[in-house]
This record gives structure tokens, sequence and C-alpha cells, in this order.
């Protein structure tokens, strides 16, 4: 994988190889943050966040000794599925994915936040990040 210029937002992940559908891409790591904690970057921080939620009580910030995985840009159309296994992010491939791809995945924001405009081009964009009723 390498780190790119994004045609979808500022910086994105791309394939340097074949990935085989169903493989597992990376890992999402960073700190492990409380709610609070979230609650309080979220709102000091509104140009660039990489916060994932664990579960009902943890985050992990990708800003803070991420993978690389927090570049990983959205799309409606995602090549990448998260799963939440044991504790751990990971991003594994949704299907076969070719050299030169980039990495991408549905960030599936809740419909109750902030809308959050997409850019992902797809064909079947929905046009916001955050889910749809």
């Amino acid at each position: 994988m390498k780190l790119a210029r994004s045609k979808i937002h500022r910086w994105g992940v791309y394939a340097t190889e074949r990935i085989p559908a169903g493989r597992k891409v990376i890992e999402y790591t960073g700190e492990r943050i409380s709610r609070r904690e979230t609650k309080r970057r979220a709102e000091a921080n509104d140009d660039l966040i990489y916060l994932f939620t664990l579960d009902d009580y943890w985050t992990i910030d990708g800003s803070v000794g991420g993978s690389g995985a927090e570049f990983i840009n959205h799309s409606c159309e995602p090549n990448l599925v998260s799963r939440i296994l044991k504790g751990h992010i990971l991003y594994m491939s949704a299907r076969t994915i070719a050299p030169g791809e980039e990495l991408t995945v549905d960030y599936r924001f809740d419909k109750k936040v902030e809308r959050v405009d997409c850019l992902c081009g797809a064909k079947n964009c929905r046009g916001t990040i955050n889910l749809k009723d």
C-alpha cells in the first residue's frame, strides 16, 4: 500500500498489488480514548480528525500512532469493509482490489450527527457520508 493524493479527499491509500476478496488489508490503530475525550477532541478539531468508534466506551484516534488506515477515504461503493473483532478494527477487502486502486470504506456516519457531503464519485453515491433513513 502507498499514500498518495486522492480525488476523493486530500490523501488516500492505494493498493500496490492485487488484493484478493476477503483478506485482512490493514488494522485501524491509534490511541484508545474514552467517550469524554472523544467528544473533547471532536469539538476542538473540526478540520482533521481520525476518530473511529470501537464500542460504547472506547474510540480509536488514528491521528496518534495510526497505522495509515486513517487516510482511507469514504466511498458509497467501497472496496473495503470494517470489522470489529476482539477489540481490534480491521479493514477487510470486500472484493478483489486491483493494483493502483484507491482503498475506500463506507464511513456510515450516523444520520443524527451533522451532515457531511460525500465526494466519492460513485454511480450510486448517496450524496452524504451519513446514513440515510
